[in-house]
C-alpha cells in the first residue's frame, strides 16, 4: 500500500510540474476564461485539481483558434490554380539546358595522374 502511495504521489508531482510549465509557456491567446496569471496561480495553489482544470477548462486547443489558422500554399486550391505550368516547364527546360552545357564544358586539360 505504501508503494502505491509513493508512486501515486510521484506521478501527481510530475503532473503538477508539467501543468505549471504548460500553463506558463502558453501564449496569452491560448488561455480561456481568466488571464494567464490567474491560471498559473490556480495550477500552483491547487496542485492536481488545478492542473486538471487547466487542461479541461483553461487551455484552448489549436483547432479552437478559428480564423488564425495558417493555410500553406500547397493546401490552397486557388493558389494552385493560379500557378502557370507553362512558366514552370520553361524554367525546367532552361535549367536542363544550362546543366547540359555545364556538363559539356571542360575545365582544361586533365592533369596527369602519374605526375
Amino acid at each position: 500500500m505504501a508503494r502505491i502511495l509513493i508512486v501515486g504521489g510521484f506521478l501527481a508531482l510530475i503532473f503538477w510540474i508539467f501543468s505549471i510549465v504548460d500553463c506558463a509557456v502558453q501564449p496569452s491567446t491560448r488561455h480561456r476564461g481568466v488571464p494567464k496569471g490567474a491560471w498559473v496561480a490556480i495550477v500552483i495553489l491547487i496542485p492536481v485539481i488545478g492542473g486538471i482544470l487547466w487542461f479541461v477548462l483553461g487551455r484552448r486547443r489549436a483547432g479552437e483558434l478559428g480564423s488564425e489558422r495558417l493555410t500553406l500554399p500547397d493546401d490552397d486550391a486557388e493558389f494552385l490554380r493560379s500557378i502557370s505550368t507553362n512558366e514552370q516547364d520553361e524554367r525546367i527546360r532552361r535549367l536542363e539546358e544550362e546543366l547540359a552545357r555545364l556538363d559539356d564544358e571542360t575545365d582544361g586539360p586533365a592533369a596527369d595522374p602519374r605526375a
